[in-house]
């Protein structure tokens, strides 16, 4: 089992309210039959014009390349529940996302693949946007079982529903390994349900 308590890396500030999947992951980038390269497409239209030429963005900005935490504002990952919204977060880089609020299918699809989604006041998320735009290179850390995030000598306070949290410091938040895991249990429980069909 993956257990997750805590993850650190350099933040990158994402400004804007009811920032929606479609955004996240346009929808073109959707017939794609695998998520591999979902990590090339986040942000793509915002990031890139119609010559596939880079926009001033801040995932453009050279001073935020290989940032790990993401941090954004209210409501993001509305509209569609695709969960290549997510796939293409993990897949740039990112491995956990402190935000003032989320959709919650966008949440659970996070959860699902391994990136804590948690929430903080609206006047801390705006002061951590502006250290990191200040200063690129600061450390964020998110610990799951104090419930803070720390950059530089701040402290603040963060929240994430139980039953997802318990998942992450368990372990058991990936549902497909621990159905691998316990193959014995579940072919024993199978081969005797009265309503089971060979």
């Amino acid at each position: 089992m993956t257990i997750i308590n805590s993850l650190s890396g350099k933040g990158c500030p994402i400004v804007g309210n009811d920032l929606d999947t479609d955004r996240i992951i346009p929808a073109r980038f959707l017939k794609e039959i695998t998520f591999e390269n979902m990590g090339h497409y986040l942000f793509y239209d915002v990031r890139f014009d119609e010559q596939k030429n880079p926009k001033p963005y801040t995932l453009n900005e050279m001073r935020y390349k290989d940032a790990s935490i993401m941090v954004v504002n209210d409501n993001f990952g509305c509209g569609s529940s695709r969960e290549h919204a997510p796939q293409a977060i993990m897949r740039y880089g990112f491995k956990a996302i402190i935000g003032e609020s989320f959709a919650e299918i966008f949440a659970g699809n996070c959860s699902q693949i391994g990136v804590p989604v948690v929430t903080a006041s609206a006047e801390d998320i705006a002061a951590l946007q502006s250290a990191l735009d200040a200063d690129a290179t600061i450390e964020v850390s998110v610990d799951l079982n104090s419930k803070t995030a720390t950059y530089g000598e701040t402290t603040i306070s963060i929240d994430i529903p139980e039953s997802r949290r318990e998942a992450f410091i368990k372990g058991t938040w990936n549902v497909l390994q621990l159905l691998k895991q316990n193959t014995d249990q579940i072919n024993a429980l199978n081969s005797n349900l009265p309503y089971r069909f060979n």
